[in-house]
């Protein structure tokens, strides 16, 4: 199975070619751009095809990043890969941030189960357990530091994430934003179509807020 992997939840935008049948990267694009997600990703898309020697058409399948992470990130890239989906006649799958980084810390420490713990800002933190097989053990959650901090004190495993320091943990992961492509694209050729939709995951309402008292009374 070929799966093309996009991912722009974070600061990042990037896509590449996973070979499930091979368990290989065969390429990769992208680049840590800040903003602008929607007018460079097809362009990485392509890149990746490029250097896969693949076109969209040899694409069996469509892994996107899902969040938490940038809301307007996670909308391009949801976006995206449903667009792909539909003009393929392929099945796109959602991966959420929380998985992968989970899955990259299981791999570095196996054998251990692991607390995913990203810096949500505003004084609370994204975060899931799994164990050490990579299975989730509750759904994801945004708590405030202080609540994470006490129910995570006693925690015996791997702890990643941006947010671990902040929960009392040395940080075991990487950040948020350093999203391993190969780790979507291996999560997408094994998650099942009809649970993994493409859906966004925000688990929290956006920073902007419409402003009030400024509405137009229409005629």
């Amino acid at each position: 199975m070929l799966v093309l992997a996009i991912d722009t939840s974070g600061s990042g935008c990037s896509a590449a070619v996973y070979d499930s049948a091979s368990a290989e990267l065969l390429a990769r694009a992208g680049a840590n751009i800040g903003r602008g997600h929607a007018e460079r990703l097809m362009e990485f898309v392509d890149e990746a095809l490029l250097a896969a020697d693949r076109q969209l058409a040899d694409i069996d399948r469509i892994a996107v990043t899902v969040g938490p992470g940038s809301f307007t990130g996670i909308r391009v890239g949801v976006a995206a890969a449903r667009g792909l989906a539909l003009a393929l006649c392929k099945p796109a799958v959602g991966i959420t941030t929380l998985e992968v980084a989970a899955e990259g810390a299981r791999l570095a420490t196996p054998g251990q189960p692991v607390l995913v713990v990203i810096d949500a800002k505003r004084d609370e933190v994204y975060t899931q357990l799994f164990d050490a097989s990579g299975g989730a053990r509750g759904e994801p959650e945004v708590l405030p530091v202080t609540e994470a901090r006490e129910r995570f004190s006693g925690f015996k495993g791997t702890v990643c994430g941006s947010g671990a320091s902040l929960v009392g943990h040395l940080q075991a992961g990487g950040m948020p934003d350093n999203i391993d492509i190969a780790v979507v694209g291996r999560l997408g050729a094994g998650a099942d179509p009809a649970s993994a939709k493409p859906k966004p995951l925000y688990l929290r309402g956006p920073d902007a807020k419409p402003q009030a008292g400024f509405a137009v009374t229409r005629a």
